[in-house]
């Protein structure tokens, strides 16, 4: 994390409401330093140096916004820009964010806090930030042209309101949204109670990130603004697998994990190996009595949710959307089913004439994972991310709850993948198998002849060679 230089000191505005408005040069010179983050690695949580004291939480790929005390408002600093993000090792976008980062930082604050929010705009259009599911004056709203003149280019407003409710928001633009949320510009937001809260429990591991989604073209570096569900590239805070941090916990944590969905369809998430509760959305706390275990909650646009569960079985357990086409990377959508096609005579004629061509999927898509294709620059494989035991063959919304037993409290390191016990991993049976008991009635009325084609029909299924794992081409 980098700054041009520290904070500046408590010399500032005075406190009181402050009207969303251009800030003037004068002015300027009391505003805090933007406080700048490039590196996508998941940042320490950022313990409060001042104010009242709460438990930060951990934003995936991403970091917490720092602030200053001014005569007992928070103040933070956020600037809205283009950014570069990268992806995944090998890939990076042309963004917009803030702070030099998609998403921008999240923000914590506790309940009851005043909190001041000066907003610079380097964007090479006018903008504005709403802060989703916050009570606050119809003026602070942030919807451009409606609550507040927009904020134009160069320009600095400022957004001044009372942290009113414990709970977990968003924030993005309210003018040009489609551009400005399709280019990556939202950020997380964070409210912890002031008090021990009836519903609201202590844990000892808690992670936030959004999920946001991309159409780049392989080979290009800026998202196409115009698509609505078409996306190829689906992400956890503008990252896909294997560029995704694990989330690191320890044997027996109280884990809690806050999604936001500012994508354009709803996303299944789904934790394997425990259960969870849903404790929260944006509207708040949910009651106990509202609450069951789940293992898939269903997020919605524009919806959060806070799930929360005890680790208590050790291991490397998948945590990803259930939408199985959001767990790859670069998809085209119009590629045929070859399922069972056998053009291994078509495609010695096509490689004669163009060398690189090569067979895809004829037996699955699974051997895009294994492919030694060139790809485009700046792009990454379809189906990647190796695990211990070979290929895991999943992008996209992809990571992995890492628990482990050695796991110190407030260590987040990565603790590479899990050793096993013995007798405890699925293995290949080699014996004999016993022949299976058939009902003598089962399926008889549906197997009658008058029941059955006319003519036998032949599938032809292509297996691939024993000595080499691949079919010949």
């Amino acid at each position: 994390m980098s700054s041009r230089r520290q904070f500046l000191g408590a010399a500032g505005l005075a406190g009181g409401a402050i009207a969303a408005t251009a800030v003037s040069r004068v002015a300027l010179s009391a505003l805090p330093e933007p406080v700048i983050q490039t590196k996508p690695d998941t940042m320490p949580p950022l313990v409060p140096a001042s104010g009242r004291p709460y438990n930060p939480v951990v934003t995936l790929n991403g970091w917490t916004l720092p602030w200053r005390m001014n005569n007992g408002v928070k103040e933070f600093h956020l600037v809205a820009e283009p950014v570069v993000r990268e992806m995944a090792p090998g890939m990076k976008a042309h963004l917009w964010g803030y702070n030099g980062q998609s998403p921008g930082p999240t923000i914590e604050v506790v309940e009851g806090d005043r909190v001041r929010i000066f907003v610079t705009n380097k964007l090479p259009e006018h903008t504005s930030v709403h802060w989703h599911g916050q009570r606050l004056p119809n003026g602070m709203d942030g919807v451009g042209g409606l609550t507040q003149k927009a904020i134009l280019p160069g320009k600095t407003f400022v957004y001044e309101f009372v942290a009113r409710r414990p709970g977990t928001f968003m924030y993005h633009p309210h003018a040009d949204e489609m551009t400005q949320m399709a280019m990556g510009m939202m950020g997380f937001w964070v409210t912890h109670p002031k008090a021990k809260h009836p519903l609201i429990d202590e844990v000892d591991r808690d992670f936030c990130f959004l999920l946001n989604a991309y159409d780049i073209d392989p080979g290009s570096y800026t998202p196409k603004i115009m698509t609505m569900l078409d996306f190829n590239l689906w992400s956890w805070n503008s990252r896909i697998f294997p560029g995704i941090d694990s989330l690191n916990v320890r044997l027996g944590d109280k884990v809690r994990i806050r999604i936001g969905n500012l994508t354009m369809t709803n996303h299944p998430i789904h934790l394997h190996g425990h259960e969870f509760l849903v404790t929260g959305t944006d509207g708040g706390p949910t009651p106990a009595a509202a609450r069951w275990p789940e293992v898939t909650t269903d997020v919605a646009v524009g919806q959060m949710r806070q799930v929360e569960f005890v680790a208590d079985e050790e291991g490397d357990w998948a945590f990803h959307c259930h939408k199985s086409h959001h767990t790859m990377n670069a998809m085209g959508h119009d590629v045929p089913t070859m399922i069972g096609v056998d053009h291994r005579g078509l495609a010695r004629k096509i490689t004669s004439l163009i060398p690189d061509y090569m067979v895809m999927g004829e037996r699955g898509m699974a051997d895009m994972a294994e492919m030694e294709m060139p790809l485009p620059d700046n792009t990454v494989p379809m189906m990647t991310g190796e695990g211990p035991f070979g290929s895991v063959e999943m992008g996209g919304m992809f990571s992995v709850l890492k628990v482990r037993a050695g796991q110190k409290p407030g260590d987040y390191s990565n603790p590479d993948w899990f050793k096993h016990p013995a007798g405890t991993v699925a293995y290949e049976w080699t014996g004999a198998l016993a022949e299976p008991a058939r009902s003598a009635s089962g399926g008889a009325h549906m197997m009658s002849p008058q029941n059955m084609p006319a003519r036998e029909i032949e599938v032809q299924v292509r297996k691939p060679r024993t000595n080499s794992g691949h079919a010949g081409h």
